[in-house]
């Protein structure tokens, strides 16, 4: 699971088994973790982050996409 980004206390990163979904992240803090597909944003799973803190994480997602985009296709084409 490359790290692609860290950001506060956040890892974010590509899972290499989800090649044949649509591009996302996985971001974790200690034993918490969300999943966020990158095209429109939303929130794929959620484990144990407030809804405080997923806005905190969706801002900076967002503002990341470009180069989030740019290193899913680096690692898996397309």
């Amino acid at each position: 699971m490359p790290t692609i980004d860290r950001f506060g206390p956040y890892r974010v990163y590509i899972y290499m088994a989800d090649q044949r979904e649509p591009a996302h992240v996985h971001v974790e803090r200690d034993d918490l973790m969300l999943k966020i597909w990158i095209h429109d944003m939303s929130i794929a799973v959620n484990i144990g982050f407030s809804p405080r803190e997923i806005g905190r994480i969706l801002r900076h997602v967002k503002e990341n996409r470009t180069k989030y985009v740019a290193k899913w296709t680096e690692i898996f084409g397309e």
